[in-house]
């Protein structure tokens, strides 16, 4: 015998979709100004703003996939061959997006290293005033995405990026005047290696996070041997076995178990007293529970993995 409790699909696959709307105003905002920061770097000769350009290009191309993953995993509701939907597709998107993040910043510390040599000059001027344009939209983008970012991986990444880039523009700024002013201008590759090494640690753990959903593992926050005695505590329950708990996307953690009974446990009562246990010590609103009478043998087959 057993249940499944999947209310909380719906909820969960929403909390991207409710944010579209801002989603969609933060790709063409940020889309217009990388366009805008690529040209000016080539015309400047800026190694910074074409890092930021670069870091621009992964924010517009991770909002991207987010909202690429959203209408699709919308769309595969409907496919009966789907139990889960598309909803893993938004972690798919969070990796790459980690993956092509690292790309941009692996680039951008060797190509100033190579600059440290002989650091060419560049046009503050248009620097300066490119950067704080990047600036504004950046913090424009950040205001749009920091609500979603709580309930999203992916959008947790985009949101992340952008954070990134705006501290970007700032270093992006503060190089340009300084070349303004001093004709320092090792300023420029100095910056670059600032924005790449804020940015990898930052991508590592967003790229973490998505494998380790892939993976299966349990979610970090939550200990699987705890669950396991609160289970194992539930009036009625003799045994608990076959126990599994991972994330299936954000926010939607899942959960399987067998449960063996004492002899004469009322089946529905047990149910609803381990759904609740899950439910309220947990946060887990999905959970598959087999129950096994204790009196039924051989009610569990073996499984091997």
């Amino acid at each position: 015998m057993g249940a499944g409790h999947d209310h909380h699909h719906g909820s969960v696959a929403n909390a991207a979709h409710r944010h579209r709307g801002r989603l969609w105003a933060a790709f063409g905002l940020l889309g217009a100004l990388m366009v805008v920061e690529a040209a000016a770097a080539f015309r400047t000769g800026s190694l910074a703003l074409l890092s930021d350009a670069g870091h621009m290009f992964t924010d517009v191309l991770g909002i991207g996939m987010a909202l690429a993953a959203i209408t699709a995993t919308r769309r595969a509701d409907a496919d009966p061959q789907r139990t889960f939907g598309l909803y893993r597709l938004e972690v798919l998107a969070a990796l790459a997006n980690a993956v092509l993040l690292s790309g941009v910043a692996v680039y951008v510390v060797v190509e100033a290293v190579r600059r440290f040599g002989d650091p060419p000059a560049v046009l503050a001027g248009p620097m300066l005033a490119v950067a704080v344009l990047g600036l504004l939209a950046n913090v424009a983008a950040f205001a749009l995405l920091r609500s979603g970012a709580r309930e999203s991986i992916n959008l947790r990444g985009a949101y992340l990026e952008v954070l990134g880039d705006l501290l970007g523009s700032l270093g992006v700024i503060g190089a340009a005047l300084l070349i303004s002013v001093t004709d320092w201008w090792w300023a420029d590759p100095v910056v670059a290696v600032a924005i790449g090494a804020f940015i990898l640690p930052r991508t590592w753990r967003l790229g973490r996070a998505a494998l380790r959903i892939l993976v299966q593992a349990a979610p970090e926050h939550l200990e699987v041997t705890k669950v396991h005695d609160r289970l194992a505590a539930v009036p009625g329950v003799a045994e608990v076995h076959d126990l599994h708990v991972w994330t299936l996307t954000s926010g939607m953690e899942v959960a399987s178990a067998h449960l063996t009974t004492e002899p004469g446990a009322e089946v529905g009562a047990v149910l609803s007293a381990a759904r609740t246990a899950l439910h309220d010590d947990f946060q887990i609103e999905h959970a598959t529970l087999q129950i096994e009478p204790g009196a039924s043998p051989g009610a569990c087959g073996s499984v091997e993995w």
